[in-house]
């Protein structure tokens, strides 16, 4: 198994499993975000939410359209919204919420995201593997391009996605394996 916990420098931290409330996957674009969030949530008997649906469906335009139209600004802004809007939401209800590949490099998302009870976990993998899964999938990726973009914007992502309270490799893995494997970190499965 190989994951680890970070030493996180005043963003979330891993807290006690009683106090785990809400779990942010975090890593970039093929990382299975979504896939081992929705299956981490039937595991736990949690609910999910992939922050992008949220985008979707309070700007009624597809990322792909909200990039085209408005730029990565203008979709970092509109993503830093929903994300305040799904902390806003936040009942006693618990929560497994895949966030955007770029969403946590914004330092602003991150102190967001550094509140007690709430936990952020960098699913990683190499990149030529994130690349591979990314060409697999049927959906457009705005930010995908060539393989040496992807490797570019990876390498300048990295680091923030280093910040996550807990580190999960998911290279070779099946997604049940990562859920399950998450669960058990976080004692709560």
């Amino acid at each position: 198994m190989k994951t680890r916990s970070a030493k996180p420098s005043g963003e979330g931290t891993l807290s006690s499993a009683k106090s785990v409330r809400v779990v942010f996957l975090v890593g970039f674009m093929g990382a299975g975000k979504t896939s081992v969030g929705k299956a981490l949530a039937e595991i736990l008997g949690w609910k999910f939410e992939d922050l992008d649906d949220r985008i979707v469906a309070q700007e009624r335009r597809s990322i792909a359209q909200i990039f085209s139209q408005s730029g990565e600004a203008g979709f970092r802004l509109t993503e830093r919204k929903a994300l305040e809007s799904v902390l806003k939401d936040l009942t006693s209800t618990a929560l497994v919420v895949a966030l955007g590949g770029g969403a946590f490099v914004s330092p602003e998302n991150v102190g967001l995201l550094g509140k007690p009870g709430l936990v952020t976990i960098f699913l990683d993998a190499p990149v030529e593997e994130l690349f591979r899964r990314c060409e697999d999938q049927k959906f457009e990726r705005p930010l995908r391009g060539s393989y040496d973009d992807f490797r570019n914007l990876h390498t300048q992502r990295e680091s923030a996605y280093r910040r996550a309270s807990l580190t999960v490799e998911t290279s070779g893995k099946q997604v049940h394996e990562i859920a399950n494997e998450i669960a058990r970190t976080l004692e709560l499965g």
